[in-house]
């Protein structure tokens, strides 16, 4: 190779042709000398090399043209010379121009040269002799052939090649300045796609670019000075391709089709009037249709029908915001600026009585590992639940102060002053706030945004003397050996209208209070928890009760004394997983009641039950009504929705019952268990508007259920692009409900208008959204703000954001119960027919798979004279379709004598 490359260089200026020739380099205005086969003994012959295009145009085409049995072509010198004239020195002929030019003759002999004899693939005949002698050429005798054949070639002997040493002659620094290097680092791209489009159908479309934000980004061109270049040496080629276009033309055939038109009407005689007025058919079905025309005439008499329908449906004006607008507004915000540790909101709740008031507790942002690290210095920061209020978004009203983190707390709803709340320790927490109930009462309303001043608190007034009663301590913690093991994280009341013994049997109130309470924790358990006393309390000498009121502290109310590091569980369920010895974990939970408390009618009670409380607390005398006969409740159901760290919806039953083996009282199964969550179950709720629909959100989807239908949910939507954290249903509109993700948007759904995404998404803050509480004040002490919804969203960061519910978001229309209702329905009745085509097909299949095996068996019973008569009849009835299937399309015609074929007209 390295001798190849020197041969190309030479310093006379002269090139070594392949034959061994040399020839001088041609100047400008020059014409190369033509090579002909002088030194083959064939000086006659010019060889040249005509390309695809030269030889479409002198049809000399190889294989098509030209062929073996006749290599060759007479061109017509005149051709060839209009071919200089056309395309001059890009012409193939144009080194043999000089031989053309001289050529005697009218017509040029090309041959084509298939073995490459004379080095290219065409040559041509430069003398007419030679012409003649190649078109008739003389005939060899058979003899000399024969004696051509046996003559024997010469013997080529084989010589081994001998191994030299390489001896380099610089051709290796040419080859590696002409080698292409990479000297730029390769730019990487990460290509991602959300997850819920993993698997979905990508369908493609047009859109105006412009019109869409980022859709398109406009990189303009620029100088770079680090890479600009400077272009020494370019090597181009060029080769002339024909431009080839393939068109196609077809002709619609249109055929002819037979129309009919009737234009006379078809009337009875009057012979078929009196047959028909006589039919049976025509009085039973009279009777038949007579009841319902009755009906519907009646209801066209009942029914105004020049009533206006737009005025229906015009509803009633709000008194604030537009109906066109869909997004939440922001009303105001709290943050706790005085506490400098770094803390998450982690539960929120609006107190049922006063407007304006909200509290929160808060928790430390750290894992479980960072906590047991600084255990030590957790210890000395206050775990507190704070009180906000609109009127200071700066100083919380009240700090109930917890032994621990708090991770849920409730209101009670018989008096809003009590308060339970559940620990990250697995301890229970009770408060009574009673003796600052008349502070946070004479809180100013800031909701009106107005300049008047109305009645202020006390501690507002006179913050130097009441800065230390801000802190409230706790009256009671359950005990830590028989409680909950892990946090807490749900809390309910029950329902002041029963109560539950050990057993889980449900009983009437005897209290007329909630006394009653029902948590779930991660230790894969659910407690019952009762707050009062278990026993009766013996009367006690008066010395020994002033005794034991001087050890009370003075600033903790003695309203739960006796259950402070004493309080059991009243009653404990695991949900186990069957075989296995493993449990479920609960993360949150969902009683059959629990709906009641989110009613209107149930915060007027409410108020009504608080103004009492100043009277009379029934709450001072708990052992009171235990001396009352239980009164058993029947027909009331025990069974209650679960949500599990797993993802896992369960729907089971709280009553116990004994095990035949060894007589303890153990859990019943699951009546259903579902798994359609994709990470761990935080929100369990039931619908504020119907009592047997519940809504489930945990990883990354929704589902609604309703309670007595075991097919599965009525709606499981598609993956979210983020995280789901939290969600709650409107309190006003019952398809809509409001879910958190953790990159700080709110995704509002409404049924009624889209079922398969949010209707709308909104950004609130740059973090996770913990927690998720709409509020709506119904009462009479602020009639201006009757109207006014508001909804409160907690972020990771501490901050608690109150934002204004729209018009359209807080009123519902005037159907909108009835039209849910419908909805839920025709959900139910799909999931049923689904199950019904389940259960066809699964019974379809089994009898086809019967029948297989049926059809296998005969097989092998039946005998040779069977089989042949089963396949005549089946090749019978073969021709039988062929012949319908004929005369039915017209190309056959059926007559008396016998079918004759139709031919069709060409």
């Amino acid at each position: 190779m390295a001798s190849k490359l020197q041969k190309r260089k030479s310093s006379s200026g002269q090139k070594t042709s392949k034959r061994g020739k040399n020839r001088p380099t041609l100047t400008v205005g020059e014409e190369e000398e033509p090579t002909n086969m002088e030194s083959l003994g064939h000086p006659e012959i010019y060889p040249v090399v005509l390309t695809t295009k030269t030889q479409e145009i002198f049809n000399c085409r190889i294989d098509e043209d030209i062929t073996d049995e006749q290599p060759y072509k007479l061109i017509k010198k005149a051709d060839i010379l209009a071919d200089f004239q056309n395309r001059a020195a890009v012409s193939d002929f144009y080194p043999v121009k000089k031989v053309i030019q001289e050529y005697p003759g009218d017509e040029i002999l090309l041959v084509y040269d298939k073995d490459f004899k004379y080095g290219l693939n065409f040559y041509l005949v430069g003398t007419e002799e030679g012409k003649e002698n190649y078109l008739n050429a003389p005939e060899i005798p058979e003899e000399q052939e024969e004696y051509k054949e046996h003559i024997p070639e010469e013997i080529c002997i084989y010589k081994a090649p001998i191994s030299k040493p390489w001896v380099s002659l610089g051709s290796e620094k040419e080859i590696e300045e002409e080698s292409v290097k990479e000297s730029t680092k390769k730019i990487t791209y990460m290509i991602s796609r959300k997850r819920h489009q993993f698997g979905a159908p990508i369908k493609f479309s047009d859109q105006n670019a412009s019109s869409v934000k980022d859709a398109y980004i406009e990189c303009t061109a620029y100088p770079d000075k680090n890479f600009t270049l400077r272009q020494l040496e370019k090597d181009i080629g060029m080769q002339v391709v024909p431009e080839v276009k393939d068109i196609s033309t077809q002709t619609r055939w249109t055929y002819p089709k037979n129309a009919i038109m009737q234009y006379h009407p078809r009337e009875f005689s009057e012979e078929e009037k009196e047959t028909l007025g006589q039919a049976k058919s025509l009085t039973d079905f009279l009777n038949n249709v007579s009841i319902s025309v009755e009906i519907a005439l009646q209801q066209n008499e009942i029914m105004n029908t020049f009533i206006d329908d737009w005025k229906c449906l015009a509803e009633e004006e709000g008194t604030f915001g537009d109906k066109t607008d869909t997004h939440l507004k922001e009303y105001q915000s709290f943050t706790d600026l005085h506490n400098l540790t770094e803390k998450m909101i982690t539960c929120v709740s609006w107190h049922p009585v006063i407007y304006g008031l909200i509290a929160v507790s808060v928790a430390v942002r750290l894992s479980f590992e960072d906590r047991v690290h600084f255990s030590g210095k957790l210890l000395l920061q206050p775990s507190l639940i704070l009180f906000w209020s609109f009127s200071d978004p700066i100083h919380p009203q009240l700090m109930l102060e917890s032994p621990d983190d708090i991770f849920c707390f409730k209101f009670c709803p018989s008096d809003p002053n009590i308060i339970a709340g559940g620990c990250i320790n697995g301890q229970i927490v009770m408060w009574d706030i009673t003796a600052h109930a008349d502070r946070i009462e004479n809180i100013k309303t800031g909701g009106s945004r107005s300049k008047k001043v109305t009645l202020k608190p006390m501690f507002l007034l006179e913050p130097d003397s009441n800065k230390e009663a801000m802190y409230i301590r706790h009256c009671a913690v359950s005990s830590i050996e028989n409680g909950h093991k892990h946090v807490i994280t749900d809390i309910h009341w029950l329902p002041d209208t029963f109560e539950i013994n050990r057993m889980g049997t449900v009983f009437e109130n005897r209290s007329g209070i909630c006394c009653q309470l029902v948590t779930c924790s991660a230790d894969c358990t659910i407690c019952f928890w009762d707050i009062r006393p278990q026993k009766a309390l013996t009367p006690q000498p008066t010395e020994k009760k002033k005794e034991e009121s001087i050890e009370i502290p003075f600033d903790v109310p003695s309203t739960f004394l006796h259950l402070d590091l004493a309080w059991k569980p009243l009653s404990k369920i695991r949900l186990s997983k069957g075989e296995t010895s493993l449990d479920h974990c609960p993360t949150k939970i969902s009683l059959s009641e629990d709906h009641l408390q989110y009613k209107a009618q149930d915060k007027t009670l409410a108020q009504s039950k608080a103004a009492k409380v100043g009277d009379m607390n029934p709450y001072q005398n708990l052992e009171g009504g235990l001396a009352n006969h239980l009164k058993p409740r029947e027909d009331f159901c025990t069974k209650f929705f679960v949500g599990t760290e797993e993802g896992e919806v369960i729907y089971t039953d709280w009553k116990m019952e004994r095990d035949s083996e060894t007589g303890r009282l153990m859990t019943k199964k699951p009546v259903s268990l579902y798994t359609v969550h994709d990470g761990a179950v935080h929100t369990v709720q039931r619908s504020p508007f119907y009592k047997d629909i519940i809504l489930t959100i945990g990883g990354w989807n929704v589902a609604i259920w309703k309670e007595g239908v075991m097919t599965g949910p009525l709606l499981q939507t598609s993956c979210a692009p983020k995280r789901y954290t939290s969600g709650h249903w409107s309190l006003t509109r019952p398809g809509v409900f409001y879910i958190g993700r953790e990159d700080g948007y709110i995704d509002i759904w409404d049924l009624l208008e889209k079922t398969h995404e949010p209707a709308l998404s909104q950004n609130i803050c740059i973090t996770m959204i913990t927690c998720i509480k709409p509020w709506t004040f119904s009462g009479m002490l602020i009639l201006i703000k009757s109207k006014q919804q508001f909804i409160a969203v907690a972020d990771y960061y501490g901050t608690l954001h109150i934002l204004e519910i729209p018009w359209t978001l807080s009123h519902p229309s005037a159907n909108e119960v009835l039209s849910m209702n419908y909805y839920f329905e025709r959900e139910v009745k799909h999931l049923e027919y689904v199950d019904q085509r389940k259960k066809i097909r699964e019974q379809e299949k089994k009898e086809m798979q019967l029948e297989m095996e049926k059809k296998k068996a005969k097989t092998y019973q039946k005998s040779k004279e069977q089989l042949e008569a089963e396949l005549k009849m089946d090749y019978e009835s073969y021709l039988e379709l062929e012949r319908s299937i004929l005369v039915n399309l017209g190309l056959i015609k059926v007559s008396e004598k016998g079918i004759h074929l139709k031919r069709r007209p060409s």
